[in-house]
């Protein structure tokens, strides 16, 4: 078995999560409290934490074998903070233009309770009519009353979390749904209509072999989702593979190692293309060509507003990063209180706002310096000129006039190359003050 390399590799945001403190708040109220005061896209991210049982890998917030009574209390509590964020000033009439349901299970719920949660949520805050509106499914829990309550309510992309479709890999790492729940799951959505099926692969799970992968992607070309998101397993500090890597249990399979994982996901991706995919990110192939495919991922890494909504959420609001409460019973209490949850946050200065749209924007394969120039007047040719060069160097990026396009090895291993363009003081190669 390979050696397990515990530790996080996926970039989400910027400034690092180590930055972000209570110190912060002060200025999140004023953030809430303000005006919009540039034009950007407003979103909703509500967070469902309840799951059938924790995943080996998992590292989020999410709870199980809870109460009815405790999702009930939940439920309400998300009714009531969605009000109260309606009524900030900083959403300025802005209706959402993409809302993300994520977990946790979201698909854990009654289809009563998807029918009330989602009732109350457009209550506060009614979404415009062409707003992409994604929920997380595992399929174990996928049910038709379901479907029908998300497509009712105007679900546009439906995201199922298949992660392997081996039964031995699924048992190995703790999910919920065996592989037997998966087909049934994907066909009941497509029955039911919803316009993009998405589902998740992760490459590198626990039992994994070159057989098993191969077996992956011909099931992906069976079914024809509209698109597939691929991500390289992780072994965060927190879950329960490295906490039995640390008193040293016997995992029951082999490990990966990161170059077999982007070795899977290149060949993942290449039959994709193949058979007509485009990649839209390092992780993302979608079927459809002509149509966006994830408005919520390119909306926040484009700077948009993001109302995070529920225990532990993070969310983005004019140049502010927040993060809500962390403990489920404190987040109920707050809110019933008449109170936003918020437990800490950080203020981005110009050239954090800068560094955050380009490293999250590299993820999908390119930038285009004239956006860069326009909403910041920097020209990061000249500001990164360090890190070009050595991503240069190395083959990985060329410089073709209206973009800087990342090579496909760099897009494998994308999240490893972006910390040299953060600031100094995180770490990266370069002050990269703003102008």
């Amino acid at each position: 078995m390979s050696e397990i390399e515990v530790g996080t590799y996926f970039v989400s945001n910027y400034p690092p999560f180590a930055t972000w403190s209570d110190d912060a708040l002060p200025a999140v109220q004023a953030a809430l409290n303000h005006p919009p005061v540039r034009e950007a896209p407003l979103g909703l991210y509500v967070h469902v934490p309840f799951c059938r049982k924790r995943c080996r890998f998992c590292y989020f917030k999410v709870y199980t074998d809870t109460p009815s009574a405790e999702i009930r209390g939940y439920l309400d509590a998300l009714a009531q903070e969605a009000a109260l964020y309606a009524k900030m000033p900083f959403v300025g009439g802005r209706k959402p233009s993409f809302v993300y349901f994520g977990g946790g299970t979201p698909s854990y719920l009654s289809a009563d309770q998807l029918d009330e949660l989602f009732t109350a949520v457009r209550a506060s805050f009614g979404w415009t009519d062409d707003a992409e509106i994604t929920f997380e499914c595992e399929p174990g829990t996928v049910r038709e009353p379901k479907l029908v309550a998300l497509k009712k309510h105007g679900v546009t992309r439906l995201s199922l979390g298949v992660e392997s479709f081996d039964a031995r890999v699924l048992e190995l790492n703790g999910r919920a749904h065996g592989a037997q729940h998966i087909e049934p799951a994907f066909r009941l959505a497509r029955e039911a209509g919803f316009a993009q099926i998405n589902l998740d692969l992760i490459a590198g799970m626990i039992g994994e072999t070159d057989e098993t992968w191969a077996a992956n992607i011909q099931r992906l070309l069976e079914l024809q989702p509209d698109s597939v998101t691929i991500y390289q397993m992780e072994v965060p500090p927190n879950t329960g593979i490295a906490r039995a890597v640390r008193t040293g249990e016997d995992l029951g399979g082999s490990f990966a190692t990161w170059a077999t994982k982007r070795r899977w996901v290149d060949e993942a991706f290449a039959a994709l293309e193949a058979h007509g995919w485009r990649l839209s990110s390092g992780y993302t192939a979608a079927r459809d060509v002509g149509r966006p495919t994830f408005r919520y991922r390119d909306s926040l890494w484009h700077g948009a507003d993001l109302v995070p909504l529920g225990v532990s959420s993070f969310g983005h609001v004019q140049g502010v990063h927040l993060q809500n409460d962390k403990d489920l019973d404190a987040y109920v209490a707050r809110v019933g209180q008449g109170e936003l949850p918020l437990q800490r946050g950080v203020t981005l200065s110009d050239a954090d706002r800068l560094i955050r749209e380009l490293i999250l924007q590299l993820k999908l394969g390119r930038i285009e310096p004239a956006y860069f120039q326009h909403k910041f007047g920097v020209d990061v040719r000249e500001r990164f000129a360090v890190q070009w060069a050595d991503l240069a160097a190395a083959g990985l990026v060329d410089d073709v006039g209206e973009h800087m396009v990342l090579s496909r090895a760099a897009l494998l291993e994308v999240d490893r190359l972006l910390p040299p363009f953060f600031s100094t003081a995180h770490g990266g190669k370069t002050a990269a003050e703003a102008a």
